[in-house]
């Protein structure tokens, strides 16, 4: 986890940076999580890699303001896909199901695609610096609505 989200998000924006700055108008998206704003039980090991995720976000804008380059920070709450829950419960499909188990309509992969579009459209001099993105029976990370 902390491999991927932080050394890998790292990495990327270290090795392209000098080329969205010579484009005279780049976009950096760092693709954190609810989870790296508010902690849970469970989930020490995610929170800490979504937490470092966002603290790139916000130290890289801090450092390179000025330049033509924003730095963009989408925050998604609950989003069900056939890999993230199964991974996060080492192959646990059971487990994994009852994480949706009531909610109607949790995220999907294509309402986060689309909410980057969105962030990433906006003109040039626009910064959408944090971007939370919930389904509707989400209030927080441990108070879910489900209609059982």
């Amino acid at each position: 986890m902390y491999e991927v989200n932080v050394l890998g998000t790292l990495h990327m924006t270290q090795a392209l940076l000098p080329a969205l700055t010579a484009s005279g108008d780049g976009t950096v998206v760092v693709l954190s999580s609810t989870a790296g704003h508010s902690t849970y039980e469970g989930g020490a090991g995610y929170v800490a890699a979504k937490n470092g995720a966002r603290v790139l976000a916000e130290t890289l804008r801090l450092e390179i303001v000025g330049t033509p380059v924003r730095v963009i920070e989408i925050a998604p709450g609950m989003v069900k896909t056939d890999e993230f829950a199964t991974t996060r419960f080492r192959g646990d499909t059971d487990k994994a199901s009852k994480v949706y188990a009531g909610v109607s309509h949790p995220l999907t992969a294509d309402d986060v695609a689309d909410t980057i579009t969105w962030a990433c459209t906006r003109p040039p001099h626009v910064n959408i610096d944090l971007l939370v993105v919930r389904p509707r029976a989400q209030a927080s990370n441990t108070k879910v609505h489900r209609e059982l």
